[in-house]
């Protein structure tokens, strides 16, 4: 189930559902008795560190009646779009925040009326508050694609992987929205939508292959590439390639998860951190996956898995620190991989990944990676990592080092790996293949002896990772 809508009954003041004025000895002041109510419907708060959300789409018009359950808008928090369903029976009466306005968390941002007779009244009521509708945020130029898994661009995509937002006094589920487009309703993802206006692709017809046949980004990317194919897309394959054009000089608003990136960056600025570097000979691990990639194991798998196994002998790299004063031994080993999208960040997290088979764990990236792109994913699917992964290895990055995600205890930056001179201890020169590791920790829970022989075990598992596949 999608997150509620939370409302509040307002007095109808419309004359024709009024009952007479009368006066009384005790209150001769006129006495209003109130035959109806209209509800107002406020923006909800979708995560714990949202406090602004904006309109992406309106699902039902002014005027439609509702039904309990039913999806009535699309919200954007600062991590995701998500529909959001009418808790009443009635009528949306009158949408105050339009598509693609802002307002902060526990405005009016439409009323609910429980009959047609006070829909005219509603009206009314949303002139004189109007004043809560903010100026829409002009919206950013899409940027080129880029990922940050070792998935190829076809599975993941900058710009196409989003997620589903935590939901705060409410539940929340799998329920997909009708876009409109064309004067028609189709089911697409606000980046598909994008996506299909650059390439000038028709939405119309379009079969997704998102969750309930949602269209999403992948395809409209085949659609324009069989059209271009057949030589009717030539400049929109151009313009797909280059992508919007920059006004050089402008200055561009943060996106709501710009926002929420840019509060997270200087909360962990706040942690003490520490990095620890080390060198892993991934010969084995190279074959191992090219052995096993045939039957659908991703290296974003293998990594996790990996990880996993060395966290499960050093459970205090998987601890974490929240309040100063003391520190959890996560019960679970939950580990989040970071990927780019579009004006943001997001780390879908493999849970247990220590329990679980090589196979099923990569089935279960691909599983979360559809997800995202249809913008479908839970919140704990998101936002349960206990350790976290970072890799810039499919870009040719040889080392880098990662900020530290509030909460946790550790990220682990991965690099790209490359054939290395190396002495063996017999004297000689060979060449290897090797990744360098940088892992950021939190200096007050985890200390350098600890870092040291977390990777020192990792390194083991990589270099010999027969286990991997137990």
């Amino acid at each position: 189930m999608s997150q509620l809508l939370h409302t509040t009954f307002v007095p109808t003041t419309s004359p024709s559902l009024r009952r007479p004025l009368t006066r009384t000895a005790h209150n001769p002041t006129w006495a209003l008795q109130i035959h109806s109510k209209i509800r107002e419907i406020f923006m909800p708060a979708l995560s714990s560190t949202m406090t602004e959300g904006k309109i992406v789409s309106w699902i039902k018009s002014e005027g439609e009646k509702l039904s309990k359950g039913d999806s009535v808008v699309v919200v954007e928090s600062d991590k995701a779009d998500m529909d959001v369903e009418s808790f009443y029976d009635g009528y949306l009466a009158a949408i105050m925040v339009e598509e693609g306005h802002s307002v902060p968390i526990g405005s009016p941002i439409a009323l609910l009326a429980e009959s047609e007779d006070e829909i005219a009244a509603a009206l009314a009521q949303k002139t004189s508050s109007s004043s809560a509708i903010t100026t829409p945020n002009p919206a950013p130029a899409p940027a080129p694609d880029s990922i940050t898994s070792d998935d190829t661009p076809s599975a993941i995509t900058s710009a196409n992987v989003s997620s589903r937002s935590s939901v705060a006094n409410g539940a929340m589920g799998s329920s997909v929205h009708p876009a409109s487009e064309g004067g028609k309703r189709v089911m697409a993802s606000p980046y598909a939508k994008k996506l299909a206006k650059e390439y000038g692709v028709d939405l119309i017809g379009l079969v997704g292959s998102g969750p309930n046949g949602r269209i999403v980004a992948k395809d409209v990317e085949e659609a324009a590439a069989a059209k271009a194919s057949a030589g009717g897309a030539s400049e929109a394959a151009k313009s797909s390639t280059v992508g919007a054009a920059l006004e050089l000089g402008s200055v561009v608003p943060f996106t709501t998860m710009q926002s929420a990136v840019s509060r997270n960056m200087l909360e962990s600025l706040a942690v003490p951190t520490f990095r620890v570097g080390y060198t892993i000979t991934t010969d084995a691990l190279d074959a191992l996956y090219k052995k096993i990639k045939s039957k659908g194991v991703t290296m974003t798998a293998i990594l996790a898995k990996a990880t996993a196994l060395a966290l499960v002998k050093h459970p205090i790299v998987n601890s974490s620190c929240r309040d100063g004063k003391s520190f959890t031994y996560n019960s679970s080993i939950n580990i989040a991989v970071a990927v780019a999208i579009d004006g943001g960040l997001i780390t879908p997290v493999l849970q247990d990944a220590d329990k679980i088979d090589i196979y099923s764990l990569s089935r279960k990236w691909k599983e979360l990676v559809d997800k995202a792109r249809a913008k479908q994913l839970q919140p704990h699917e998101y936002n349960t990592g206990t350790f976290t992964l970072s890799n810039l290895g499919m870009f040719g990055v040889d080392r880098f080092d990662a900020i530290l995600p509030p909460g946790t205890g550790a990220i682990m930056a991965v690099g790209a790996s490359q054939p290395t001179l190396v002495g063996t201890k017999d004297g000689r020169i060979g060449l290897k293949n090797q990744m360098q590791v940088n892992v950021t920790a939190d200096h007050r829970v985890i200390y350098g002896a600890d870092l040291a022989a977390f990777l020192q075990t990792l390194a083991k598992i990589i270099e010999d990772p027969k286990d991997l596949t137990l």
